[in-house]
C-alpha cells in the first residue's frame, strides 16, 4: 500500500527564519510560502534530491500546529508523509484493520494540490502519518 516517502514536516514557530535556516545555512531550494487555511498552515517545501521537508508555521489560533508548538515552543518533528495510490481504497483497508483516521475521514486537498489523510499517532508508535495520494 505504502508508496515512498513525499515528505517529513517538521513545525516551526517562526516559519521566515527557519526557511532562512535551510536555505543559507543549508543551501536547500525552498519554495514561497503556502498559506493552507482548511488546515491551518503555512508552509514552505525544502527540496531534496530523494525527497522534501515542509515546515509548518500555524496559521490562525485554532491551527493544531500552535497546540504542537504551545507543547514544544522550539519547534520539531510533526509528521511524515507517505505516497498512496487510492487513498479512499487505503483509508478503508486502514479502518478495516482497526486504524483511526483523524477528522471526518473524508480526504482533503493539500498543499501539493492532492487528497490526503492523517492517521492517529497513537496507531503508529507516537507518529502523526499522512497519507497523500499519487
Amino acid at each position: 500500500m505504502l508508496g515512498r516517502v513525499n515528505h517529513l514536516a517538521i513545525a516551526v514557530p517562526d516559519l521566515a527564519t527557519a526557511t532562512a535556516a535551510y536555505r543559507d545555512q543549508l543551501g536547500a531550494s525552498v519554495s514561497q510560502p503556502q498559506p493552507l487555511p482548511e488546515h491551518g498552515v503555512t508552509v514552505v517545501f525544502v527540496g531534496l534530491p530523494n525527497t522534501k521537508i515542509e515546515l509548518l508555521e500555524p496559521l490562525g489560533e485554532g491551527s493544531s500546529i500552535a497546540a504542537f508548538l504551545a507543547r514544544n515552543p522550539d519547534g520539531g518533528m510533526h509528521h511524515i508523509c507517505y505516497e498512496v495510490d487510492d487513498i479512499v481504497a487505503a483509508r478503508d483497508h486502514l479502518l478495516a484493520s482497526g486504524a483511526r483516521v483523524l477528522g471526518n475521514g473524508e480526504p482533503k486537498i493539500g498543499a501539493h494540490g492532492k487528497p490526503v489523510l492523517f492517521l492517529h499517532p497513537k496507531d503508529f508508535f507516537g507518529t502523526l502519518i499522512e497519507l497523500e495520494q499519487l
